[in-house]
Formats: structure tokens, C-alpha cells, sequence
């Protein structure tokens, strides 16, 4: 038996509950150890940037002057303190501090940097050129806790791009200003959903099945996917109305804006019926399975292609709750989507 073992056969209930308590104690101290650690090492990386800036800039040649700066920093620095310190990480803090010193004025160099955002994680957003969407991953990371490899697979799907697309130009601003809101059912909404993680080829023959379970093995990505606040229901939810049953092929709640969100899957073009299909699913809810105090069901249909004059002309003026959107499963041009947002804003 192993001592773990021992120690809860011993102890009484209440007893766990204290050691558990003093356990979690220690976990939260190293964690925000681990974060001041952090912190402290970005704005030494910052610092280091300027102090090799303005070295440089002494220089009567700078560009060979710089060089040999670099080089010397680097080979003393190995030397003296270990590995972590190439010339290219030199130059990492060189470009760092110039990206962001802007930034610091009016406020000290410490509280410029938020203790969830790592220095790998500058390392990706100092090679974002435009400043509203690295200032949004800026916002979305230390908000929302994301990992590195989190920051990396919504950078690279173009998260940014996508959200902006279905926005005006105000709430395009809003999202440098701001990251992502989660006030109204469009905040939620982008297009296309990119679902790389399932492993599909874009042109491949699945079925709408596969390409659900594919979903659910994949949940964690696809919860990462959907956004902020929701939570997985089931999947093929069945309900009965008038002697007829209905599934719905995804279910899930969002938190921020308490409400059911139904998903539907469809591997070819979108048809008028699967709108209608949607429609009818989310007054199912609203009218036999929300509460009271929830707010009105959201339906989306995924689907692989689609005509936006039929969706317009099929749903109300007004619409709020049914959404449309296609999906991909492979990555999308990153290029391809920033001219598709340069025309949006520049359209009148």
C-alpha cells in the first residue's frame, strides 16, 4: 500500500479537508511564484533591450557597431551565466523593447506586462505587425490564462481576422480596445470555425456522424474553438414532439449569456430546409426547455459551404438567435483573410 494510501486510511474526513486546504495553500504560492518570476524576467528582458539600443546607438557605424556589440554581449553572457543568451535571443530583446516601448509611456515598465502573458508568448506577438490585433491577443491571453500552445493554434487560425470579419468597423476597434466580449449573441459568432484538430482533409468524403465524433474526441479543442463560456450538454440530444422524435446533434450552454447553444452539422452545401430544421429545434427550447429567467436559445448550422444571399433572404430582419457559418478543416490563409477584413473596413 502506498504511504498516499496509508495517510487517507488514517485520517479522519475533517482531517483530509485541513490537508487538502493547507495543499492548495502551497500549490497557489508556487503558482504565483511562478508568475512574479515570470513577470520579473520579461521586464528584465525589456530592460536588457533598451540598454543594447541605447549602446548602440553611441556607435559611429551602427549596423557593424551593433554586430560586434551583440556578439561580445552574447559570448560574455554565455560565459559567465550559461546557455539562453545567442545573439539571436539578444536580438529577440532588442526588437522587444522597440515594440513595446511605446507602450510604456505613462506608466512603469513593471506594471506594463501581465503576469499571465510569458515571454514565449512575445516572442509569437512581437511578429504580429498590426498593433489592434496583437494588443487583442494581448487582451485574450492574460483574460483567458491561455497557454502558449493555446495563443499558437488561435494565432494561427486566425482568430482575430475571423471575429472582425462578422463585426462592424466599431466593434472591429472594440476588439483591439477591448478582446472579445461576450455581451450579445453576434459576439460569439465567427466565420468560418476552423476544426483542424479533427484531422479531416478538406475535400474528403466523411459523413456528418464522423465528422461529429471527431468533434467529441477532440472536445477540449473544440470547446477552445467555440469560444468563451460554454459548456458541453451531450450530443444527438433527443426530443419528442407530437409523437415524433428530433436530434440535435450538439448541445451546449454558455455561461455569459445563459443560454442553450444548439449546433447542427452539415458536410455539404446549406440548404433552406436545414434552416428551417434550425428554427424549429431552438423554439423547441425555448418554448419546453429553458427556464424563466434564461435568455432565448441560440441555434448554429456548421457547414461546408453556403450562399449568404439565401441565408439573408431565409432568416428574419432582424435575426439574433440562428446563425450560419461555414467550417474548415484546414488551416485558413492568414493573407487571404486579411484582405477579406481590409475590404470589410474600408467598404462603405
Amino acid at each position: 500500500m502506498s504511504k498516499k494510501l496509508q495517510i487517507v486510511n488514517i485520517a479522519e474526513a475533517h482531517e483530509l479537508d485541513f490537508f487538502q486546504s493547507i495543499a492548495e495553500l502551497i500549490q497557489s504560492a508556487k503558482h504565483n511564484v511562478e508568475k512574479q518570476v515570470n513577470t520579473t524576467m520579461v521586464v528584465t528582458y525589456f530592460e536588457i533591450g533598451r540598454r543594447i539600443i541605447e549602446k548602440e546607438q553611441q556607435g559611429a557605424k551602427r549596423a557593424q557597431y551593433g554586430k560586434k556589440v551583440l556578439q561580445g554581449l552574447s559570448d560574455y553572457l554565455t560565459a559567465h551565466l550559461g546557455k539562453g543568451y545567442s545573439v539571436d535571443n539578444l536580438k529577440l530583446m532588442r526588437r522587444f523593447y522597440v515594440v513595446y516601448s511605446a507602450a510604456s509611456i505613462g506608466e512603469s515598465v513593471i506594471t506594463q506586462f501581465n503576469s499571465n502573458i510569458t515571454w514565449t508568448h512575445y516572442v509569437l506577438l512581437m511578429r504580429i505587425e498590426n498593433p489592434d490585433e496583437r494588443q487583442f491577443y494581448e487582451i485574450e491571453i492574460a483574460n483567458n490564462g491561455w497557454s502558449f500552445r493555446e495563443f499558437q493554434r488561435q494565432y494561427d487560425t486566425s482568430l482575430y481576422e475571423r471575429l472582425a470579419l462578422s463585426r462592424n468597423k466599431k466593434k472591429i476597434r472594440e476588439l483591439a480596445m477591448k478582446g472579445q466580449i461576450v455581451s450579445t449573441p453576434q459576439d460569439l459568432f465567427k466565420d468560418p470555425y476552423v476544426l483542424e484538430f479533427t484531422g479531416l482533409p478538406e475535400k474528403s468524403e466523411y459523413t456528418e456522424t464522423q465528422l461529429e465524433q471527431k468533434l467529441i474526441d477532440n472536445l477540449q479543442q473544440f470547446l477552445l474553438e467555440l469560444g468563451k463560456g460554454f459548456a458541453f450538454m451531450g450530443r444527438q440530444v433527443r426530443f419528442t414532439y407530437e409523437e415524433e422524435s428530433f436530434y440535435v446533434d450538439l448541445v451546449f450552454y454558455n455561461r455569459l449569456l445563459k443560454c442553450f447553444v444548439l449546433l447542427d452539422l452539415k458536410i455539404g452545401r446549406l440548404k433552406h430546409q436545414d434552416i428551417g430544421q434550425m428554427q424549429m429545434y431552438v423554439n423547441y427550447y425555448d418554448r419546453k426547455i429553458k427556464l424563466h429567467d434564461e435568455n432565448p436559445t441560440i441555434g448554429i448550422v456548421l457547414c461546408r459551404d453556403k450562399k449568404d444571399a439565401m441565408v439573408e433572404m431565409m432568416l428574419p430582419a432582424e435575426n439574433k438567435r440562428i446563425f450560419t457559418a461555414k467550417y474548415k478543416t484546414v488551416l485558413p490563409s492568414k493573407e487571404e483573410l486579411k484582405k477579406l477584413l481590409k475590404v470589410s473596413i474600408y467598404e462603405p
